[in-house]
């Protein structure tokens, strides 16, 4: 088979596959709707790049699985319901005009179970360089909130690394490291 005929056939396995669903064809639309340089954040101890983007997630898609490194996300649903899954465990439900935070290295994914578009306004404050959003596989990704490495909580957190104790995912909360 010849390097043009196996492409082609290659190209209709992948065509047909999405077609039938192996594959799933996202329909999700990003907008970057400004970006702009901070030279110096001490935030990051260096410069920072903030952009602002719209995001429109037709009904019925599921986004994959990402995090946002920096300061994570900052939402604001504008239009539809918007669920929101956590890498961890449990959902969360945003409507038109509720504003949330996508915390830094949380793994998560969105939902729209709705029938009409739901369409955000989002901005993200990262180093230089960085990107905005990181695609990854389910993972359990960084506590947040000291609550969450109570009662055994420290045992579900895999990404970007685990604890040994309640004491030292406590202390990676306070410290951030």
């Amino acid at each position: 088979m010849g390097l043009k005929t196996f492409n082609a056939a290659l190209f209709s396995v992948i065509a047909l596959s999405t077609l039938l669903g192996a594959f799933p064809a996202f329909s999700s639309t990003n907008e970057t709707l400004a970006v702009g340089t901070i030279p110096y954040s001490d935030l990051f101890g260096g410069p920072a790049t903030m952009t602002m983007r719209r995001l429109t997630i037709a009904p019925g898609e599921v986004l994959g699985w990402h995090y946002h490194p920096g300061v994570g996300a900052y939402t604001i649903v504008k239009q539809g319901t918007l669920t929101v899954e956590d890498g961890c465990g449990g959902e969360e439900v945003f409507t038109a005009g509720q504003a949330f935070i996508e915390d830094t290295n949380r793994v998560h994914r969105g939902k729209n179970f709705g029938t009409e578009a739901v369409i955000t306004l989002q901005t993200f404050l990262v180093p230089q360089g960085s990107p905005i959003s990181v695609s990854t596989q389910q993972m359990c990704g960084q506590p947040a909130r000291i609550e969450e490495c109570q009662h055994d909580g420290w045992m579900n957190f895999t990404f970007p690394r685990s604890f040994s104790n309640e004491g030292e995912c406590i202390r990676f909360v306070v410290n951030g490291k």
